[in-house]
């Protein structure tokens, strides 16, 4: 099999739920075939923006299994696996079923904060043991310590399997700096919708996206025209989703773009607790950008 190509448009896939909150997979079929025809690039699974925290670990293996056979390697998944305790990462790695996967997106660990040192060695330790390729992530705001570009590119240089990071520190200094020293294989990517086109022009190749889930083929024509180096053309799309972009945020990821998802008529608008659904402004002005972009996409 070719090597998977860090590359486009990723969907970090949401999971939807019931109004009894478990899992609808009949929901889930309908988004998976949805980005999958809409064109999406590739799909991250058991990612933040599927609540991952919130799922059993049955659970877990039981998206990971639906997935897999849904998808049906039409195509390529990478698989969310992470966390603070670096020996139970490995024992991880070691038990579960990694086939239909072509890499592991992997975290920086969150809560104990460690130092940059601390950080490598966790890293350098999953990389020396996983049986597949590693994307790191880092994802200050939500793990409380930042990985910083002296740190990654040290990973990136040492270890041929370590073949990208899904930047979201929105630090354009630190990733210009992994852009422009970073080895050839080794790829950046966007881990913030809002930042994707900016990070294009200076050398990301692509996207893990959130607004995707919704906006597959208009988000990905975005990203596609970037890479193809036609900003001029891309910048409309991109003026298109900036007020949805904020709006996803401001109640906390996932809660904006299940809302979204739940104006287009594809999921219920169901959250896991801590997690709640967005507040009513929010959710009137969603829906109110949605009618906007359904009537501009069919006029």
């Amino acid at each position: 099999m070719a090597r998977f190509k860090l590359e486009g448009l990723g969907v970090a896939l949401v999971t939807p739920f019931k109004a009894d909150k478990s899992i609808d997979f009949d929901a889930l079929e309908k988004l998976i075939e949805f980005q999958i025809s809409e064109g999406v690039d590739f799909l991250v699974v058991l990612g933040t923006t599927g609540e991952t925290p919130a799922l059993t670990y049955q659970e877990q293996l039981d998206i990971c299994d639906f997935i897999t056979k849904q998808v049906n390697g039409r195509v390529p998944l990478v698989l969310g696996l992470g966390g603070n305790n670096t020996m139970a990462v490995i024992e991880e790695l070691k038990k579960r079923e990694l086939s239909g996967f072509e890499a592991i997106l992997s975290v920086v660990p969150h809560y104990n904060k460690p130092s940059q040192e601390g950080i490598y060695q966790h890293f350098a330790t999953i990389a020396r043991n996983s049986p597949k390729p590693v994307l790191l992530y880092n994802v200050p705001g939500r793990t409380g310590v930042n990985m910083t570009a002296a740190t990654t590119l040290r990973l990136a240089h040492e270890f041929k399997n370590v073949i990208g990071v899904k930047e979201a520190s929105g630090n354009f200094a630190q990733i210009i700096e992994i852009i422009k020293n970073k080895p050839d294989h080794f790829e950046v990517i966007s881990g913030d919708d809002g930042i994707t086109y900016p990070l294009i022009t200076l050398g990301a190749k692509g996207v893990i996206s959130v607004i995707g889930n919704a906006f597959p083929r208009e988000f990905g024509k975005m990203v596609r025209q970037c890479l193809a180096g036609d900003f001029q053309g891309a910048l409309p799309l991109h003026f298109q989703f900036t007020e949805l972009f904020n709006l996803l945020f401001v109640d906390g990821n996932p809660a904006g773009v299940k809302c979204t998802l739940n104006a287009l008529g594809m999921i219920e608008n169901e959250l896991r607790l801590p997690l709640v659904p967005t507040r009513l402004s929010t959710n009137e002005k969603i829906h109110a950008i949605c009618d906007n972009l359904r009537a501009t996409s069919n006029s």
